[in-house]
């Protein structure tokens, strides 16, 4: 007799444990045991146990390799679904293997899991391994399907519509809150989720976090009759009252200085969407500014041609932007431009603008704005293109270039490497709640009752657009962050800490996947050969970026350094790229003057006509205001069930290199996030987005 010691982990979470029967089968080289029944007096698999069981087996089963979890009924109780962790075996000769799960069971079935030793096809011998991490595959294929979203954006995964049950299963004494405030647009239906896999799902804390802060604000917003009043906002300073209680020292900076010129540069390189401005050789001929226009600025000795040829001239060029038609909200048609700005990166070390023109296409009714401009003309014009960066971040730097790329990463992933692959147990903790959070992002953001549909100038189809011609434009290079710095030409630009931080993470990222890729993948022909990897970045290049040849996205590596690159890029995308765009969305936009979602009045065609009561009656009006805050506000909210970068309490590795590799990982996070702590304690203004303890290991909210 060989007798075989288990430990089962089950979740932590609330509800992970089950009343079901849980059996085991272990498979080895030399055997297979029976199905064994699980059970011990009193409670088996409750939440956050790890029960201890003894298996005896008639032989000695040998180098175990799998085992088999079967769930099943217990008399006559319900169907209950059970979250396992892990599973760890102590073999007769004291060996212990652990068989990492992390998954949930929900139905009665059966699931087969491997020991958790790394393993590319090419380290399989056995067929039985060849064979199971094929059908894996294969399931996960048939499970998790691709479904066109938007015809020019990435896929997504297909989940079912949701259709409520009828009204008979309801008791009508008790009505139960579903997204909807009276008077309110419907924000999310929160029982649409269910169709999710229970493994895709936010866990039961980051739910109740997430939606009882939502519900209770939506209702405040509803008594206080913010979301009833469509007329425009009488006083700037009312804008404030909107979160009174929600303050920070970068709100307060916002909401004191929006006007000043340095901070409208300032956000170029240290604000929400810090990846557009790029440096400016020349002029562009669709923008004709003049050496005498802007010489006033320039500073005394200098003139425009010098300073271009200096490399102090920057350019920010909506042109995506351009041709986008309008909708109308509360009953008043909305206006737009696609603005053009230049500014001037001046020896006191401060990115100011010079010059704004509102339009792709220069002429008589389309003048350039300048800083000795009317006071409330310069303002306008500055903040018509605070209006355009509303539109290039949130369609493009945060729901197109994390989201959505994100998702399409996750998505290829679950698809194409079974769980013993190397690069699954590298990046799924870049997926966690992934699926969930853009579910909830496309009802929020992109339905007809959402947030594009009724508080943005250009509505529901005019968003897509923009992300449309987003994709059309991204490119491999502008994804992997050092090129991208380079190609924008913003590599030695002083002051630029997003571009400090984020190289600072993308580097200690680039070590530890070296060090992991460079441990199961030992040359060259180890990437090339692997037609697991090489199908997973097919993949991507397919329902990602829709086999567009012009993007530089690789259809193959064939290369480790080629691979290091590539996981870089993904493990970046999805955790602090994401950060770095969404993390301080409420400190910059509650302020609504610094970004407007819409504008009531068409851009200024002539200079001096600009007063106080124009500006006001341009911006968005009461109720406009107070959707978008809302839906940001909840989106920057870190619910509960935080995964700091870095922290990875699932165990998905057990060789000692790499574990040494998550570690030192850590470490080199923990100096860096010390690093910006220490730099921010000199600055007025402290950039914190990209601090490694704020990052999330993932896109989860």
């Amino acid at each position: 007799m060989a007798t075989y010691k288990v430990k089962v982990a089950t979740g932590t979470d609330f509800f992970s444990g089950t009343l079901d029967s849980i059996s085991l089968t272990i498979v080895g080289t030399q055997g297979e045991s029976h199905k064994q029944r699980l059970n011990h007096f009193g409670r088996d698999f409750a939440t956050g146990a790890v029960d201890d069981y003894t298996v005896q087996c008639q032989q000695d089963l040998g180098e175990l390799i799998i085992i088999r979890l079967h769930k099943e009924p217990h008399s006559f109780l319900p169907k209950d679904p059970w979250y396992c962790n892990y599973v760890q075996i102590c073999a007769p000769n004291c060996r212990v293997y652990h068989f990492p799960a992390y998954q949930w069971m929900d139905g009665y079935e059966t699931l087969s899991l491997r020991e958790a030793t790394g393993k590319t096809t090419a380290d399989d011998t056995l067929p039985i391994l060849l064979e199971h991490r094929q059908e894996e595959i294969r399931a996960k294929k048939d499970f998790y399907h691709w479904r066109v979203f938007v015809p020019g954006l990435p896929n997504y995964v297909d989940i079912p519509s949701y259709h409520p049950p009828p009204r008979r299963c309801r008791n009508p004494n008790r009505p139960e809150w579903n997204g909807y405030i009276p008077g309110f647009p419907i924000l999310i239906n929160i029982k649409a989720t269910r169709f999710l896999n229970l493994n895709l799902r936010f866990s039961f804390v980051k739910t109740a976090s997430f939606f009882y802060r939502l519900g209770p604000m939506a209702l405040a917003f509803k008594l206080r009759g913010l979301v009833d009043r469509k007329r425009s906002w009488k006083r700037l300073k009312d804008i404030k009252n909107i979160f009174p209680a929600t303050k920070t020292v970068v709100s307060e900076y916002v909401a004191e200085h929006w006007t000043e010129d340095s901070f409208f540069g300032y956000q170029y390189l240290n604000g929400i969407n810090p990846g557009l401005i790029r440096r400016c050789m020349q002029i562009p001929d669709k923008f004709p500014v003049t050496d005498e226009m802007v010489a006033p600025f320039l500073g005394e000795g200098t003139c425009l041609q010098a300073e271009l040829e200096k490399g102090n001239i920057y350019l920010a060029d909506y042109r995506i932007l351009d041709g986008i038609p309008t909708v109308e909200l509360n009953g008043q048609k909305q206006h737009h431009c696609a603005p053009i700005c230049l500014l001037h990166f001046g020896p006191d070390g401060n990115m100011m603008p010079i010059a704004i023109q509102l339009s792709q296409t220069p002429g008589p009714d389309c003048p350039i704005f300048l800083p000795n401009d009317s006071e409330w003309d310069w303002l306008l014009a500055k903040t018509w293109v605070r209006y355009a960066e509303f539109y290039s971040h949130e369609a493009v730097a945060h729901l197109l270039e994390s989201h959505l790329i994100g998702e399409a990463f996750c998505l290829a992933l679950l698809r194409n490497l079974p769980m013993c692959h190397p690069l699954y147990k590298l990046l799924i903790p870049h997926t966690r709640y992934n699926v969930q959070i853009n579910s909830i992002g496309r009802a929020l953001l992109l339905n007809k009752g959402g947030l594009s549909a009724r508080a943005m100038s250009l509505g529901l189809e005019g968003f897509a657009q923009v992300m449309v011609r987003g994709l059309s434009e991204l490119t491999y290079k502008s994804l992997c962050i050092p090129n991208d710095f380079v190609e924008r030409g913003v590599q030695d630009l002083p002051g630029y800490y997003f571009r400090d931080d984020s190289l600072a993470v993308w580097y200690a990222m680039e070590r530890y996947v070296t060090e992991i890729i460079t441990y199961y993948y030992p040359n060259d022909a180890a990437v090339e050969g692997d037609p697991e990897l090489q199908c997973w970045v097919q993949e991507i290049f397919k329902e990602c970026l829709l086999e567009r040849e012009s993007s530089g996205f690789p259809t193959c590596l064939r290369t480790v350094p080629e691979l290091i690159e590539y996981v870089t890029m993904v493990m970046y995308t999805c955790s602090a790229r994401h950060a770095a765009v969404n993390t301080g969305q409420l400190e910059y936009t509650s302020w609504m003057p610094n970004f407007p979602s819409s504008m009531r009045n068409p851009p200024m065609q002539s200079k001096g006509l600009t007063t106080l009561q124009t500006f006001m009656d341009t911006l968005p009006d009461v109720k406009t205001t107070c959707i978008v805050l809302l839906v940001l506000w909840t989106l920057c909210r870190e619910p509960d069930d935080r995964r700091p970068l870095g922290h990875f309490p699932d165990i998905h590795f057990v060789e000692e290199a790499p574990r040494r590799s998550m570690e030192a990982f850590r470490q080199n996070l923990n100096q860096i996030s010390h690093n910006i702590r220490q730099r921010n304690k000199c600055l007025n203004l402290p950039y914190y987005y990209l601090d490694p303890v704020l990052i999330e290991n993932s896109i989860s909210i």
